[in-house]
């Protein structure tokens, strides 16, 4: 496995390393040569972005509880209603180690691509095109179906509607910028290394100050590229990571979990790093929590790795991360397509156009079955529009990397 160059770009002669990017330099690939059998995936990385994916896809489908009100629906969560729940998102607010993993797979897609003769501003457009044509497909339909219902019927709540079916797309519009951005990534982690994440993280700082002292909400935006910009540029150390002892695992981890609780219960944020209808959020835009919550996560994978890894050598397991990495995209874009779906045949069935706004025992037995009538309800949708983001997974094609 390689490692970063220093900042200055020397190598000094040391293997694994590149004098002319001053990035990882690509490893021997055997798929590079006429012939030659590809390299074996690295099955943790794949264990990850499929565990993100069926978090972020499961905790759509149990936890969004609609709300129905004069002017269509809003979305609200149990962690407003439930006491102490919120320290949950800790572990399964899983896109700080999304963008982490997104990172390093384009890096290693680069390296491929480099190998081809493809030039980086090639790779960066190949890269957007894939990500935005299935994106741009779902937002037309919903868009579309949302104007034709509104103006038939007159509704006045469909565009509410369409809008909650469609808002994961935001990631993906922030996902496009970081891929847009490659090339800064790249000259930053040439030139500065490491120190460009100190930067960025006191970018981030005084973001916050002037968000929460001086009232400047439009200025914290700018913590979306900031924040998860310092996400997907640490993905290019992830196989330095990798190669690191042990203990470099416990201390990320340990100073990410510190960072947590000193700036949660500094009453200064608030505990839950997903937002929270009626509090400020650690998301939206992204605050100094994420970035610490993003060493945490980062530090537990590491930990975890050695014994998720001898199970990913068992048939069952393997498979199951396969399948999933393989759907991903369509999985992503039309999980919400498929809950809404599954949400109207519930209030179709039982005659209620609302659900409990605030969970008790009967609304937690229920999350089983929300979650199999939202999955029943995806797999047709993926079937039939799943071909603008199917594909089988290669690390020549990140775009579904982090998606």
């Amino acid at each position: 496995m390689s490692r970063l160059d220093t900042p200055s770009g020397d190598t000094s002669g040391r293997p694994g390393q590149a004098a002319t990017t001053g990035l990882p330099a690509p490893p021997p690939e055997r798929a590079a040569i006429p012939g030659a059998p590809p390299i074996e995936r690295d099955r943790y990385v794949d264990f990850l972005r499929a565990f993100s994916i069926v978090v972020v896809v499961l905790w759509h489908w149990a936890f969004t509880i609609l709300i129905w009100g004069p002017t269509g629906p809003t979305a609200t969560s149990p962690l407003g209603f439930t006491s102490g729940l919120w320290v949950l998102t800790w572990l399964f607010q899983v896109l700080p180690l999304f963008f982490f993993v997104g990172g390093y797979v384009h890096l290693r897609a680069w390296h491929r691509a480099r190998a081809r003769g493809e030039h980086l501003g090639h790779f960066v457009w190949r890269n957007i095109r894939k990500l935005s044509l299935p994106a741009l497909v779902l937002a037309t339909v919903w868009v579309g179906l949302g104007v034709g219902m509104g103006a038939a019927f007159d509704l006045e709540w469909v565009g509410r509607a369409v809008l909650l079916v469609i808002s994961p797309l935001w990631f993906i519009g922030v996902y496009l910028v970081l891929i847009a951005l490659i090339p800064l990534w790249f000259a930053l982690q040439r030139r500065f290394g490491a120190v460009a994440f100190v930067w960025m993280a006191g970018l981030v700082v005084i973001v916050d100050i002037l968000r929460f002292r001086a009232g400047y909400e439009e200025l914290a935006y700018a913590n979306m590229v900031l924040v998860w910009g310092v996400a997907f540029q640490a993905g290019f150390y992830y196989e330095t990571l990798v190669k690191a002892p042990r203990r470099v695992d416990s201390a990320l981890m340990w100073a990410g979990l510190f960072g947590l609780v000193g700036l949660v219960f500094s009453g200064l944020y608030p505990g839950s790093m997903v937002g929270v209808p009626g509090e400020t959020s650690n998301m939206a835009p992204p605050t100094l929590c994420i970035l610490a919550l993003l060493a945490f996560q980062v530090g537990v994978a590491e930990i975890a790795r050695s014994g998720i890894e001898r199970r990913l050598t068992l048939p069952g397991p393997r498979r199951a991360i396969e399948v999933v990495n393989r759907f991903a995209m369509p999985v992503f874009l039309f999980h919400t397509t498929g809950m809404a779906i599954g949400r109207g045949l519930i209030y179709a069935w039982n005659g209620e156009l609302a659900e409990k706004p605030v969970p008790d025992l009967a609304w937690w037995l229920e999350r089983p079955f929300y979650i199999a009538v939202s999955l029943a309800c995806t797999l047709p949708v993926i079937w039939l529009f799943g071909r603008f983001g199917h594909r089988r997974p290669t690390e020549a094609a990140p775009h579904i990397a982090a998606a």
